[in-house]
């Protein structure tokens, strides 16, 4: 919303609107009694404190909401948090997130993500180890802005934290079946109890299958379906006061076929595809059907194991995190969108290892002081395969295509003949570009926290964060499409044209013989060669550090209302394009030729994308009283070198798009209107631009709204609870998500592909004094239709297809708990 343009980067005004924001300090209701709430203790700042006298912009989702609302894994929790916006793309495992409207990280295994997903506090590096069923969940933090000065690893966007509850030494556990349309059912159960004094356990597992929603109107299959399962163990040893040590092991396993894509927009090639016998859905973004030849295969499995000791000395405490932890997975699919066999196979398969360890010394100096000292280490190992086949029926749409753009229908024929190769050599069934790529990671943080208690009622915190990444990558392709491998320039010479017109394309002002014909057929190189790296050029490494920090000065204005300012930066190390569109960079091609490595129709592109910087300037209040509590946050928060991965057809163009900042307003409240009824009421108003943003697949964008970010986002909750006969209790909740209107990608008109999101859940509970409870659920009632994201139709230019939102579902669940 543009009104907010007097806001953007005034560290003056923010500290302005936050002391008007105090005075109502004055007002009496602050100092009544909480009637109806309970504390809800976090640890977002990695100490237990009340939401309320947290210093940070945080959401906190508890296990009650958690339960009532149905949030099944991290996708759901954005329907309660409105600063949390979650899209699956393409496959299961291509998920991204985004805080604020800030975000990157899926669809190119060389991008860490810019919000850094934390389970039980262990770093989970991709965003596809963070969509299992988890169980036991305690409450889900979402920490909005850069928080390295805490979380050791640099998440420049933001954190979401997950924390699932720990061993009980009092026996106890819960069964749980969810039924519901499309087939759906999901199975959870979970038990725990002491093995002895002083140690503990718990069991879960949990099984989540569905049919799918969106047909394959080629051979009746359907996509988009569930079928997914989790088992977790985990171990708690309190020996004695002073120490403790939490184990948990876990696996979980995803085979889906996913994800249903629709047709935007029938360009030209519409017509090509039905001239060969294919079929398309046209221009229809919401038929949930498609055409493909065979099933989106999706296949996850993450596993790991972790271990948390806590010791407690006279004066400080230490926090030891050490997590090993593995992430595969393979997907193929028939990324034409058509019944014709033009891709025969778009295949990833993707290897992540990962070690993580995490130290934390906290201590007191007298009672003036809290301190915090951490370390953070990473290493993770990447290899990532992939490949892109042609299909039996590209030769026929090639030379389809070749037509409509004037040329002869023998062209691909007379060319194979003239160069002495056998016929159909071009465009072969099979043929294509298969990628082999690696990545070796290492990260080092040391981080620090001062707390300093100038008053009973004043806090000074300072913290600083030092980090070095390095990163090595190969890179290397086998590619036998032999078309995307010639040299029109040198063949049209090879045939007697002079040199000086080898380069000289053909137009309507220039006919031949005066230029080259052949350079018409460079637009039909779909596959280039992809230079391997490193070579004598490019060494494929990359050495970043940065050392980032945060100011903040927060006050008790009274025992129930505080107000902050704070000032901080986030960091966010190079990101490599591991994709099959890493080209060298413009300035590299020179040296490569001259070197005799690369061809001379070498396209520059993208290798990588330099470090990300974020500066953020935050004025917080929140306040509780008798009926309930809120939190207000105005900030303006930018990124500097924003890393841009944008699809480009067959790959993926990533660059540093200059900056990108957004000026805003985050509210979040509760209200107890009566002791039965609570309201939930957040919004968050945002004023995006990209400050300055180039790329050369997009144009210039500088000066336009981020597309994808809502400047209008809101939620709104009620729950109803009343008690029955014989001591039996129900409960009614209902809550709606909206997002205002916005063009959902870059690299796709807004006419085509925008998003305004409407969207209504709601669900109901009887719960008996013997532990049973019946429940049911609905998402998406009023059957809301929405582009989660978009994208250019693989070699079909003109050409656009998207991802719809999920249609309505609904089912009814039966739990039992026992024990404690």
């Amino acid at each position: 919303m543009r009104n907010f343009k007097g806001l953007r980067r005034s560290a003056i005004s923010s500290a302005l609107t936050f002391g008007a924001l105090m005075s109502v300090a004055t007002n009496p209701i602050f100092a009544q009694e909480d009637a109806f709430l309970e504390e809800i203790i976090v640890t977002a700042a990695k100490r237990e404190q009340t939401l309320q006298e947290v210093p940070i912009s945080v959401s906190v989702t508890d296990a009650d909401t958690i339960e009532k609302a149905v949030i099944l894994d991290v996708i759901d929790l954005q329907t309660v948090v409105p600063s949390l916006r979650v899209s699956q793309l393409q496959s299961t495992g291509n998920t991204n997130f985004l805080i604020r409207g800030f975000g990157n990280g899926a669809n190119n295994p060389g991008i860490e993500p810019s919000v850094g997903v934390f389970i039980d506090g262990v770093y989970r590096s991709r965003s596809a180890s963070a969509l299992s069923d988890l169980p036991n969940l305690e409450r889900i933090e979402v920490l909005r802005g850069p928080q390295s000065t805490l979380f050791g690893k640099n998440a420049s966007a933001g954190v979401i934290s997950v924390v699932t509850q720990a061993p009980q030494f009092e026996a106890g556990g819960s069964v749980e079946v969810l039924a519901g349309n499309f087939g759906s059912t999901v199975f959870r159960g979970n038990v725990t109890g002491p093995l002895s004094e002083t140690v503990a356990f718990s069991l879960s597992g949990n099984y989540n299958q569905r049919d799918g929603y969106f047909d394959n109107f080629e051979d009746g299959s359907e996509l988009n379906e569930r079928n997914r399962y989790g088992v977790r163990g985990d171990l708690l040893i309190e020996p004695n006061e002073t120490f403790s040590m939490r184990i948990i092991a876990d696996f979980d396993e995803i085979d889906e076929n996913c994800c249903g894509t629709t047709n935007l927009f029938n360009g030209p090639t519409g017509a090509i595809i039905e001239g060969i016998g294919g079929s398309l859905v046209p221009n229809d973004p919401f038929s949930y059907g498609t055409f493909i030849n065979f099933d989106s295969d999706n296949e996850i499995e993450n596993s790991g194991i972790s271990a948390q000791m806590d010791f407690s000395f006279d004066n400080f405490d230490v926090t030891s995190i050490t997590a090993f932890r593995n992430q595969s997975a393979v997907s193929n699919a028939d990324s034409d969108f058509t019944s014709a066999d033009l891709i025969g196979r778009n295949f990833e398969d993707r290897d992540i290892d990962t070690f993580t360890q995490e130290l934390r010394l906290t201590t007191s100096f007298g009672e003036k002081t809290d301190f915090l000292l951490g370390l953070f280490y990473a290493q993770e190992d990447v290899a990532y395969n992939t490949a892109l086949l042609y299909g039996a029926d590209f030769r026929a749409y090639g030379e389809q295509l070749a037509v409509a753009t004037g040329a002869d229908p023998n062209t691909f024929s007379d060319l194979e003949a003239g160069l002495g190769l056998p016929p159909g050599t071009f465009f072969a069934e099979g043929a294509g570009a298969r990628d082999f790529a690696t990545q070796d990671d290492q990260s080092l943080s040391i981080f620090a926290n001062f707390d300093f208690y100038l008053t009973d009622r004043f806090t000074a915190t300072v913290g600083a964060n030092y980090t070095q990444v390095e990163k090595d990558i190969t890179l290397r392709q086998e590619n036998d499409d032999v078309f995307s491998q010639l040299d029109f320039a040198a063949i049209g010479v090879g045939l007697g044209l002079p040199p000086e017109l080898a380069n000289v394309p053909c137009s309507a002002t220039n006919p031949p013989p005066a230029c080259n014909e052949l350079l018409a057929l460079r637009p039909f190189q779909f596959l280039p060669q992809t230079l391997s790296i490193p070579n004598e050029v490019e060494t494929g490494t990359s050495d970043d550090s940065d050392v980032t920090y945060t100011v903040r000065l927060a006050y008790d204005l009274t025992d129930s209302l505080n107000g902050y300012v704070s000032y901080g930066t986030g960091f966010k190390a190079t990101s490599w394009n591991l994709s099959r569109d890493s080209r060298p960079l413009p300035q590299n091609i020179g040296a490569l030729q001259a070197a005799g490595l690369a061809p001379a129709q070498q396209l520059p592109g993208t290798r990588f994308a330099d470090p990300e910087e974020t500066t953020v300037i935050e004025a917080g209040l929140k306040g509780s009283f008798n009926r309930g509590n809120f939190a207000l946050t105005i900030f303006d928060q930018s990124i500097e070198g924003f890393q841009s991965n944008v699809f480009t057809g067959t790959g993926f163009s990533l660059i540093n798009a200059g900056e990108q900042s957004t000026t805003g307003l985050e509210f979040e409240s509760l209200w107890y209107a009566t002791e039965q009824l609570q309201l939930n009421f957040a919004v968050m108003l945002l004023d995006p631009e990209f400050d300055d943003f180039t790329m050369s697949s997009v144009g210039d964008l500088t000066g336009t709204a981020p597309p994808g970010v809502s400047e209008t986002s809101a939620s709104l909750a009620a729950t109803y609870t009343w008690e029955l006969n014989n001591g039996w209790t129900a409960f009614a909740r209902g809550d709606y998500q909206y997002e205002s209107d916005v063009q959902v990608i870059e690299n796709v008109p807004e006419e085509i592909a925008s998003r305004e999101v409407g969207l209504l859940n709601a669900s109901f509970g009887i719960a008996t004094p013997s532990g049973w409870e019946f429940g049911l659920w609905g998402r998406n009632l009023t059957e809301d239709e929405f582009l989660q994201s978009a994208f250019p139709t693989v070699a079909q230019e003109g050409s656009f297809n998207g991802y719809p939102n999920a249609p309505r579902t609904y089912g009814l669940s039966i739990r039992k708990t026992f024990g404690e």
